[in-house]
């Protein structure tokens, strides 16, 4: 059996409960060791067999998990934050059913929801968004028509932007052509729950003096967006003239 097991953001406490037991139980592990704190590794058993991927080929991977089945081994692919995000596990799932072998999926919490943890904030306010885009620059993997920073700053819905923290000027002309005011609120958030995670506040127009500043060229998430702001709607959930399945209004 391979389980793809969603690392966290980074703290190792932040790993779900299945993900620790399957990393206790593997004979394999393969780790994204560019992102994946190694501190993680230490729930591994004793003899456990680790292979950082930073260094492999897809190839490579694939590899490892088909000598570790023939020799009846259980393997953990230990991803960052959640696999659905940025995760390349599609492609190695169609080569695992392609050789006829067994796997699952256990979600972890990815960067963006610890980001988001690391700001205190709530990406989706009452009136100001209801929707968040998770997205990247384009850089030497393309994106897709009608998917670029942009098309999609025009929806002004928040945005949590993923592999672009070495891109921070394009990034802030782009958002602004797209249709976000200059004084739209952003923040950049650096190795979000490691111990050496840092914040930074700002604009959209400031987006490239805050990453200078601050020495972050990478392994940082922007967020975009007036959820940052400090004007919003109260939710309707726990007004006292609103009724639910299980609570009555006090008044009308």
């Amino acid at each position: 059996m391979i389980h793809f097991v969603g690392a966290g953001p980074g703290a190792p406490d932040l790993i779900t409960l299945r993900g620790k037991s399957y990393l206790e139980q593997a004979d394999v592990i393969i780790y994204a060791g560019s992102l994946v704190n190694p501190a993680l590794l230490e729930y591994a058993k004793e003899g456990c067999q680790v292979y950082n991927s930073a260094t492999m080929t897809l190839d490579e991977v694939i590899e490892v998990m088909d000598a570790a089945e023939k020799d009846g081994k259980t393997t953990v692919r230990l991803h960052t934050g959640d696999p659905a995000i940025y995760g390349a596990i599609r492609e190695q799932i169609d080569r695992l059913d392609a050789l006829g072998y067994e796997h699952d999926v256990t979600p972890g919490v990815s960067s963006a929801f610890g980001t988001a943890a690391a700001l205190q904030a709530e990406y989706t306010l009452p009136n100001v968004s209801q929707s968040v885009i998770f997205t990247r620059m384009e850089g030497r993997t393309p994106m897709p028509p009608k998917q670029s920073i942009e098309e999609f700053a025009a929806h002004h819905a928040t945005m949590v932007i993923f592999l672009s923290a070495g891109m921070l000027d394009t990034l802030s002309a782009q958002l602004i052509a797209g249709g976000y005011e200059p004084e739209t609120p952003a923040a950049l958030v650096y190795k979000a729950t490691w111990p050496d995670q840092k914040v930074v506040r700002g604009t959209v127009a400031e987006l490239a003096e805050m990453g200078a500043e601050n020495n972050i060229t990478k392994t940082a998430l922007t967020v975009v967006g007036w959820c940052l702001g400090n004007d919003y709607e109260l939710s309707r959930l726990y007004a006292d003239d609103f009724s639910t399945e299980f609570r009555k209004a006090k008044h009308s």
